[in-house]
């Protein structure tokens, strides 16, 4: 295989990749001088131009701002401590880059040219403590962690040096990026370091999600799967909120190498853009987090009014609430809570962004949505596009949501949407600021998730996202405008917030034998279940004693680590990256074999785009064993074992419903469809085939009930609607999670059970 090229469910994708920090593609990253020695967390606003000139409509700098500046250049001069409690706890599993970018280097002598300046700056410290008490009466709005750490310190830099509130820097790095480093990795959308500056040529795919693999996205064996196609747009197409870090390199004289690999650069950067942002709209770069809402607005990059103010509203959310986490390079920081902060949301009408119309977008009130209707046509010879109309909830269920992510950009992606050619889903989220666009109403049937069954009773939420770094990451604000709309849908249609009806497009089943091998793996291991389910208000907890019979999957995110290989270059090691994912072995050993998907017909590997023998955050599997730190459970057929210490467990007892094979029975038949028994089908409509899988449940072994369903089929292969109609059967399935996918077994064929012993 291509180095260039990286597989991704069953996709087979072209990229263009740079390292970060490179120049023309190939190019070697040139060295940065005397910088390259010194801690990039202290040294980052060093740059000859790293402070902006005021404008003529910025206020001198007040007393205050004096005061922050002179402890602030204390503090970037100090010399590394190796008696730091915040370096001696960086986790083992830190990269070598994170650690030499969040630690830096111990002093060789207490004579260094850091001490020397402390006692220079003696007086002028002297003299800033005599004021502090002018200004104790009045609490400050951000008050820092008492061990708060180099990455605090850099958002104190930032704030003294461009004039930006602390707290407004540290609210909007934390929608960004959560205050992870990601050791300079971009995210979904070409966006870096924790105020993800975008910088997205620099991680454009060249295929988009559905265009190419063997998955029919319609998943209809009654119908020809259809082959889209799409174009990855140029650079030059790409809109500006994909090209800030170029910008915030211009403001700040930061080459955008570093503005990519250096944490302090990267926050520097950022807070250049919310400085120019405030001076374009007129408003002094105030002290008052309350003074910067237009500009928090402008630094969204949305082009509308509504998308910008519920980025803002977010921000602002989040300075009422407060927030305090280690990062993924083991920085503590803290943003105080300022619960009675009011933003003055006036500045938004002078933002000159567009007005979004209301125009019937099925969303919740509280995010930035439109509608951009996918296409519906007729084309070539009586074929026709992109979806089927229906008529759901009133003549089927809306019982899963699947999530995506679209491996393209988000303008790329809008036109391929319109393309009565290609395929459909209902929803299109938006890395950069979290805007939602709704393509197909939930009544019709949106081509998605390459079995037509699930797609008849789903709604298809995509995530945008370019299929770039094996790193790659998403968005907080993309988490938070998905959660938001995915609770929205689950009040709406009745749908559980639970992993059994809240499903990736990796845990779809293959409807046929044939379909499993090329079904779709996004959106992948390095989606965080437990973040998105504590954002939807349904944590994944402990919910019963050992005797519950049940785990739930739940390992650390940032310190579970699997080995992954081929990101990039097939068999070759991906980079080490937190994962929601356990790996599965036939023996309580971890140099036993994998555990083996028969479906899949091949023998199982590491491969980030193999699940044969992987178990995600928040499923739920029968326990089938247990021996010192390790688990057993009963997947695809077999007893798979997994790691899950007590000091540090990769899943929590649970308890509830099981099926097992009716007594008498050696083993019962799996399927990827719960359609309906032959006698169902009224004249006119064609039989589909009621066909299991190459897998079975042996007796004895049991496995978790997701829902139970009648047998059922939407007729849909005209352009009008006149003919379609559901055929429902007397049959009833239930929905297992059976391995990393769900599946169906037919109530006929099994014994219902609690888990609990």
């Amino acid at each position: 295989m291509r180095s260039d090229i990286r597989p991704r469910g069953g996709i087979v994708s072209a990229v263009r990749r740079r390292a970060p920090g490179a120049g023309a593609a190939g190019t070697a990253r040139r060295p940065y001088g005397r910088d390259q020695r010194r801690d990039p967390l202290v040294y980052a606003t060093d740059a000859p131009q790293a402070r902006p000139p005021p404008s003529r409509n910025s206020p001198k700098p007040s007393v205050t701002w004096e005061i922050s500046v002179v402890i602030a250049s204390l503090t970037d001069r100090r010399p590394a401590d190796t008696t730091d409690p915040v370096r001696r706890r960086t986790p083992r599993h830190a990269r070598p880059s994170q650690e030499a970018a969040l630690r830096g280097s111990a002093p060789d002598s207490p004579s260094t040219p850091g001490h020397r300046h402390l006692r220079r700056a003696a007086v002028p410290l002297a003299a800033a403590a005599l004021l502090l008490p002018l200004f104790g009466a009045a609490p400050a709005r951000s008050a820092p962690d008492p061990s708060p750490g180099r990455l605090q310190s850099a958002f104190a830099s930032a704030s003294a040096a461009y004039h930006v509130p602390q707290s407004v820097l540290l609210a909007v790095s934390y929608l960004q990026s959560r205050w992870d480093y990601h050791g300079g990795a971009p995210s979904v959308s070409g966006g870096y370091g924790p105020m993800h500056l975008t910088d997205a040529r620099t991680a454009i795919a060249a295929t988009e999600h559905f265009a190419d693999g063997t998955e029919d996205a319609r998943g209809d064996s009654s119908r020809p799967a259809p082959h889209p196609e799409s174009k990855v747009p140029a650079d030059s197409a790409l809109p500006a909120r994909l090209k800030t870090l170029p910008r915030a390199a211009r403001l700040t004289g930061i080459p955008a190498a570093k503005l990519r690999t250096d944490p302090a650069a990267n926050i520097s950067g950022g807070a250049a853009l919310l400085a120019a942002a405030q001076r374009g709209l007129g408003e002094p770069l105030s002290a008052d987090p309350a003074d910067w809402y237009g500009a928090v607005a402008r630094f969204s990059g949305a082009d509308d009014t509504a998308t910008a103010a519920a980025y803002a509203h977010d921000v602002y959310d989040v300075l009422r609430t407060g927030e305090r986490r280690t990062t993924d390079a083991g920085q503590r920081v803290a943003l105080a809570a300022e619960p009675g902060l009011a933003p003055r949301t006036a500045q938004l009408s002078r933002t000159g962004l567009r007005t979004v119309k209301d125009d019937g977008a099925q969303c919740p009130k509280s995010v930035s949505c439109e509608w951009l209707p996918a296409a519906y046509a007729q084309f070539g010879d009586d074929d026709y596009g992109n979806h089927d109309l229906g008529d759901r909830p009133a003549s089927q269920a809306i019982k899963y949501i699947v999530i995506h992510d679209t491996e393209g950009a988000w303008d790329g992606v809008l036109n391929l949407i319109q393309d009565p050619t290609y395929v459909s889903w209902n929803y299109t989220v938006r890395s950069t600021d979290g805007l939602i666009a709704q393509h197909v109403k939930a009544k019709d049937v949106a081509w998605h998730a390459g079995n037509w069954d699930v797609n008849a009773r789903s709604i298809g939420i995509e995530h945008e996202g370019f299929l770039a770094d094996p790193d790659a990451w998403f968005t907080e604000a993309m988490y938070r405008s998905s959660a938001r709309l995915v609770k929205y849908l689950s009040s709406r249609y009745g749908i559980p917030l639970d992993r059994q009806h809240i499903l990736g497009h990796d845990n779809v089943p293959g409807p046929t034998a044939s379909t499993i091998a090329g079904m779709h793996t996004d959106p992948g291991p390095y989606w965080d279940w437990a973040h998105y389910f504590q954002l939807l208000g349904h944590p994944f907890k402990k919910t019963a004693g050992r005797q519950g019979g049940l785990v739930t999957i739940r390992p650390d995110y940032a310190t579970n680590q699997p080995a992954y290989t081929g990101c990039t270059t097939a068999g070759e090691p991906c980079a080490a990256h937190a994962s929601s994912e356990v790996r599965l072995y036939s023996d309580h050993d971890v140099n036993a074999p994998l555990i083996t998907d028969v479906g899949r017909g091949t023998p199982p590997t590491t491969d980030v785009n193999d699940v044969s023998s992987r178990a995600a955050t928040g499923q739920q599997y029968a326990v089938a064993d247990h021996w010192g730190d390790w688990t057993a459970i009963w997947y695809l057929g077999q007893k798979a074992w997994f790691q899950n210490p007590a000091k540090h467990p990769t899943a929590v007892s649970a308890k509830g419903r099981v099926i097992t094979p009716k007594e008498g029975l050696t083993s019962i038949p799996v399927y990827g469809r719960a359609y309906p028994e032959k006698s169902a089908y009224p004249a006119g409509v064609p039989v589909q085939s009621v066909v299991p899988l190459p897998y079975t449940v042996p007796a004895g072994q049991k496995y978790v009930i997701g829902d139970e369903m009648p047998g059922e089929y939407y007729y849909s292969v005209t352009f009008t609607p006149d003919s379609h109609q559901v055929v429902r059967g007397d049959d009833l399935y239930y929905e297992i999670q059976y391995g990393h996918r769900v599946e169906f077994v037919r109530a006929a064929d099994v014994t219902v059970e609690n888990s609990a012993s």
